[in-house]
């Protein structure tokens, strides 16, 4: 299951937050989405657990829990939504 993970203190690392869902399970992975510019977190990760059960104890478990002084919020990610084709701009229409 991949579960969603927001209102991450900045500093959050991945290590972090394996220690924290690897306490309920397995860990396939652990991502900390950041601004590909600046390369700081943007407050938010993903952690993907195969077994769903220990995924839903995790979820449940961490939910509205402080880690590093802030209440992260923890549940199952949703699919993402398509986005239209963005146009690259710069071409006039005359």
């Amino acid at each position: 299951m991949n579960i969603y993970v927001g209102n991450l203190a900045y500093g959050v690392t991945e290590d972090e937050l394996r220690e924290a869902f690897g306490a309920f399970g397995e860990i396939s992975s652990v991502s900390v989405i950041t601004d590909k510019f600046t390369g700081q977190s943007k407050g938010f990760g993903f952690v993907e657990m195969p077994n769903n059960s220990e995924a839903d104890a995790a979820i449940k478990a961490l939910n509205e829990t402080p880690l590093k002084g802030r209440n992260i919020r923890v549940n199952e990610a949703r699919p993402r939504a398509e986005r239209p084709p963005r146009s690259g701009g710069g071409a006039r229409r005359f």
